[in-house]
């Protein structure tokens, strides 16, 4: 059976002020968007087009009580809610060991708390990751990991916008992967050593891209893309075992939603967030027209599980 998966990184609009190397939201309003607004966008969406969500959620935003009481309500409507992180730290990575463990484990913790259900999957802040995360999963009994993302035009991009905010003066937080991760699989499989070859240890589901040229099939490049186009890159995805379609909640939101401080740095947020729904309901649309069945990251992993072993 082919399977689709639709999950979304909470990332509140901070990271994104971190990411082009601005101040933090001025606002209290805008430093919540993601969980006061944008949440109830996804879970109305997933409704209307009746599929399950993976939303991997960032512990420290759980401490604010309405973002905690929004994701404990689209858990129990049967959303899948993962880990991604304590602090989400971009160069997690860069950190000592002790570092990395405890932001894992207390970003499980702050989950469990909030949902009353301990997340079996972790994402890596900006898909990066290295073996030593890795076996840090693996020792803490994680059950999957979503981060891997070998694709050539998102890795040369996110270089090329690094080194340009540095040039205008100013110093972003996000950092930039191993260039071999642009050589790891794009289905399923179990990370070997170093992670982005095939071997015996933690099971990956990558993050998608085309199955020919290996363009990103990611929220960014779907809204930007608009419906038609969307769909188009859709088609490029059938034939893969798992389409694992990844979203950040700023995808359902534009300028009119309190992201002015953005619109100079990320075209996407000038898009309007109807047309952003419609090209994620083409998008849908032609993956099921294609028999591909959605479900949770939880199941996508239980269905590799055997396959990979």
């Amino acid at each position: 059976m082919r399977l689709a998966a639709v999950s979304v990184d909470l990332d509140e609009i901070g990271s994104y002020h971190a990411i082009h190397g601005l101040e933090a939201p001025s606002s209290r309003d805008a430093a919540h968007l993601v969980y006061d607004v944008a949440l109830d966008r996804l879970r109305a969406w997933a409704s209307a087009v009746r599929i399950p969500l993976t939303l991997f959620a960032v512990g420290a935003d759980l401490a604010h009580a309405p973002s905690a009481a929004g994701l404990r309500a689209t858990a129990a409507e049967g959303h899948e809610i993962g880990n991604h992180s304590q602090d989400h730290l971009y160069d997690l990575t860069r950190r000592p060991r002790a570092e990395i463990v405890a932001q894992v484990e207390e970003g499980a913790r702050s989950i469990a708390r909030a949902t009353g259900v301990s997340p079996t999957g972790f994402r890596a802040p900006g898909y990066t990751i290295t073996d030593e995360v890795f076996d840090v999963l693996a020792e803490l009994g994680v059950a999957y990991d979503s981060s891997v993302f070998p694709c050539p035009a998102y890795w040369g991009a996110k270089t090329a916008a690094i080194g340009l905010i540095r040039a205008r003066g100013r110093t972003s937080r996000s950092v930039v992967d191993d260039p071999r991760v642009l050589l790891a699989p794009t289905s399923p499989y179990r990370a070997g050593a170093p992670y982005w070859r095939r071997g015996t240890g933690m099971l990956e589901l990558p993050i998608q891209v085309t199955r020919t040229a290996r363009l990103p099939f990611i929220g960014t490049t779907i809204t930007l893309a608009g419906p038609t186009r969307a769909s188009w890159l859709a088609r490029m995805c059938v034939g893969a075992p798992l389409v694992n379609l990844e979203l950040h909640g700023i995808d359902v939101l534009d300028v009119d939603d309190g992201l002015e401080a953005l619109r100079p740095h990320q075209p996407d947020v000038r898009v309007r967030r109807a047309r952003k729904l419609d090209a994620l309901s083409a998008v849908h649309r032609a993956l099921a027209k294609a028999g591909y069945a959605f479900v949770t990251l939880s199941e996508a992993a239980d269905a590799f599980r055997a396959r990979t072993s």
